[in-house]
């Protein structure tokens, strides 16, 4: 049998787990890099019997699927992946199974907060002045005393307004479902959506991608946020109106932006958010990417390519 292992974009995934108890059962191949689109990847993945795939990198539908006749097995990090079609994989008789998702909210919550301090602070500009020679180009601005507004206060969220806290912030929360009772056993204030954008300093958003938050924050949100506002971004592109935050920027409507994710992914070199370098700071959603987060995947991985080998598939996500 063969297993193909997916978006390896560090070469570390071999390193980071105990592959030996499969490695002995099946022929294993690592891709490194992200194919081009459907007909890409139907081409490459075609002769592979399992696919060990990173969550919501490669999306996986029903077109694919199609096209991927000895398939019987995907493996998704993370405890869920709404880039694969289940019910497709379920009618391919493909079994999806996941792992578990380790310290990967926390490290999203960790990596917001550096992103809310490059962006006050100016580090990212900071640093390339200086390496060109210059000193002191920029004025921040401190986070003690300012509001952030929280959007969508579940696991990571929640981190995030506990983190608020020790820096001093006045926290306000929103999500269509949020109740007071739980904003405030996380030290934040439930809002409504307008009033939060209208008093936040740094907006920063934790919710999940589905039909009623794509595009939750377009023209008419960015026009209630202060001219000052920074926006930040860890959770999915398409919840921000892409084409609404560029105009935003463009015409000085918010201050800027700290993104870690977007409506495509990688980031095409030609795309206009590259055009911002004094107000936008970009990574390429690193949000879970840290070694302790790997370790847990990749792990978990194998032990379910194992369970699933040996006939007791474990964590299935597409169950009949």
């Amino acid at each position: 049998m063969k297993l193909a292992l997916l978006d390896d974009y560090q070469h570390v995934a071999l390193k980071l787990a105990d592959w030996s108890a499969i490695a002995r059962r099946v022929e294993i191949q690592t891709f490194h890099a992200p194919f081009a689109g459907i007909d890409a990847a139907a081409a490459a993945l075609a002769d592979f019997d399992i696919l060990c795939i990173m969550r919501e990198r490669l999306p996986f539908p029903r077109a694919l699927l199609e096209r991927l006749p000895k398939l019987k097995c995907l493996v998704t990090t993370g405890s869920m992946n709404f880039a694969v079609d289940l019910a497709a994989a379920r009618d391919h008789g493909v079994l999806v199974c996941g792992t578990t998702n380790g310290p990967g909210r926390r490290a999203t919550a960790e990596l917001t907060w550096g992103l809310v301090l490059a962006a006050a602070r100016h580090i990212v500009g900071e640093d390339r002045e200086l390496r060109a020679g210059r000193w002191q180009t920029t004025l921040g601005t401190m986070l003690d005393g300012k509001t952030l507004g929280i959007i969508g206060l579940g696991h990571v969220g929640g981190m995030v307004a506990r983190y608020a806290r020790v820096f001093g912030m006045r926290v306000l929360a929103w999500s269509a479902n949020l109740t007071a009772a739980h904003a405030a056993a996380h030290g934040a204030e439930r809002v409504e959506k307008d009033a939060l954008l209208g008093q936040s300093d740094i907006v920063s958003i934790h919710t999940i991608l589905g039909d009623r938050t794509r595009a939750l924050i377009g023209e008419r949100e960015f026009a209630l946020m202060k001219t000052s506002a920074i926006l930040v971004n860890t959770s999915r592109g398409p919840i921000v109106d892409e084409a609404a935050l560029i105009s935003a920027l463009a015409h000085e409507r918010i201050a800027g932006a700290a993104l870690d994710v977007f409506d495509r992914e990688p980031l095409p070199m030609d795309h206009p958010l590259r055009n911002f370098p004094d107000k936008v700071i970009l990574t390429p959603h690193v949000g879970y990417v840290a070694e302790e987060v790997y370790r847990v995947f990749y792990q978990d991985t194998v032990d379910a390519v194992q369970a699933w080998l040996d006939g007791r598939p474990m964590r299935v996500l597409n169950a009949a």
